[in-house]
């Protein structure tokens, strides 16, 4: 009870600072909005207003009757009319004063009766904060249980519904166009540029926290070893040859152009053809000889230099400051920023297509997982077991937030319109409470008597 009390007394102060801040009109709070909805009677809410007044008058008529049937049967049992006469006073006595019993106990729920301030009257709307409170410890103990919840979710069957579901040829093509829909509107709603920020610094970040000497190291060793750098090397030799062929006067010019100033022309002639002839040999062979001796020693290289970024210090230092150079460079950050443009382009593009790989792949993964889930007895475990664990950390973890959601609304409703509301709609059902006060308190009054006046005789 001192926690129902603290937590009753807690939620006025709140109602009453909303009250205060509502003054200025600057913001408008949610239990504003809550009491304006409990304070508008819908249509519905005033045909059962009026359903409730006309059963209030139809208990108030039975009273009065009852009462009528009192006085005549009592006058008439004064005169002399017969036995008969007591009998019916005895039951219409009675069934005053079950009525006005069950008139009085109806009318304290909502209000004071005739205006009285009894205790323990008008209970609904000075006992509103407390009715919230209970209710939401009532729903948090019964209803967000660990047990309860986990219950009702296998007895659902979640796996085994949604397998069948999205096995439907239609249901899947529905999901994939949904969640098409979804991913379209997610990246329109993005900015490239903070998404571009967020790339950038991403791949920066994970560049620099990674050595890429030894992966590099690695990868260029399996090469050498299963000969795959050879294609690269015969198609540079084969480059190298063609271009000396087309460009003979080039590199005699540039070998001439490299000699002494002293040296005779011929000279420098003959000196430039014969470094050409040894050039194009030199490349006709290493395209023609798989096994020259410069493929050997550029095998060797490669092995000596992917070791050495393996193990070697000095090494993998100097490829570490050589990739900081790069990825500083303005220009590959700017590349890797536009990669999230192409990107979204093309799952844009992808999304909106039907026949798109991505769509159809999409379609086929849930048709694929409708058909496992609806047939396969593990998967429908483990989706059951997927969900109940998510919807039991949700009860478990925000159980409070749950039921204060519950009492903190219940305390944000106007008290007169509460009543008023919740009098609209249960208040026909207790008007019978006064019917059925009035015809069973003259049935028992009537049984009373009988047996009373059969033990006397």
């Amino acid at each position: 009870m001192c926690g129902i009390t603290e937590r009753v007394e807690r939620m006025e102060r709140t109602k009453a600072a909303e009250k205060g801040a509502g003054v200025g009109g600057q913001h408008a709070r949610p239990g504003v909005a809550v009491n304006r909805a409990m304070a508008t009677f819908s249509p519905a809410d005033e045909e059962k207003q009026r359903g409730v007044r006309r059963m209030k008058l139809t208990a108030t008529g039975l009273l009065v009757f009852v009462a009528l049937v009192y006085v005549l049967s009592t006058w008439a049992h004064n005169s002399g009319a017969g036995t008969w006469a007591a009998y019916v006073a005895a039951a219409s006595e009675a069934g005053m004063v079950g009525a006005l019993a069950d008139w009085f106990a109806v009318t304290a729920l909502f209000r004071h009766p005739l205006g009285i301030p009894i205790p323990h009257t008008a209970i609904i709307p000075t006992k509103k904060d407390q009715l919230g409170v209970s209710l939401g410890e009532f729903v948090g103990e019964n209803f967000l249980s660990e047990d309860v919840v986990r219950q009702r979710l296998r007895a659902v069957g979640i796996g085994s519904r949604l397998g069948a579901w999205l096995a439907v040829p239609e249901h899947a093509d529905r999901v994939t166009a949904e969640l098409s829909t979804a991913l379209r509107g997610a990246l329109t709603v993005l900015r490239d540029s903070d998404v571009q920020a967020v790339v950038g610094e991403a791949i920066t970040r994970r560049a620099n926290a990674q050595e890429i000497g030894p992966g590099i190291g690695k990868m260029l060793d399996k090469v050498v070893a299963d000969g795959g750098h050879k294609r690269v090397v015969d198609l540079v030799v084969t480059r190298a040859h063609d271009w000396l062929v087309l460009h003979r006067d080039e590199v005699m010019d540039a070998v001439e152009g490299g000699a002494p100033g002293w040296t005779p022309k011929f000279v420098d002639r003959k000196v430039g053809e014969r470094v050409y002839r040894e050039l194009l040999r030199f490349a006709t062979e290493m395209r023609d000889m798989p096994g020259h001796p410069a493929r050997s020693a550029l095998d060797r290289f490669l092995t000596d230099f992917a070791t050495d970024l393996q193990s070697d210090t000095d090494t993998r230092a100097r490829v570490e400051r050589l990739k900081g150079e790069v990825l500083g460079r303005g220009e590959v950050q700017d590349l890797i920023a536009s990669a999230w443009t192409a990107v979204r382009s093309m799952i844009v593009s992808a999304a909106e297509d039907e026949r798109s790989e991505l769509r159809l792949r999409v379609r086929a993964s849930l048709l694929s997982l409708g058909s496992r889930m609806a047939g396969e007895r593990k998967v429908q475990d483990k989706v059951d077991q997927w969900v109940e664990d998510a919807a039991v950390y949700v009860v478990t973890t925000y159980r409070t937030e749950i039921t204060s959601l519950i009492t903190d609304t219940v305390a944000s409703w106007d008290a007169e319109h509460t009543t008023k509301k919740i009098e609209a709609n249960i208040g026909r059902d207790l008007q019978f409470i006064r019917i059925n006060g009035t015809v069973v308190g003259s049935l028992a009054g009537l049984l009373i008597y009988t047996v009373s006046h059969a033990l006397g005789a």
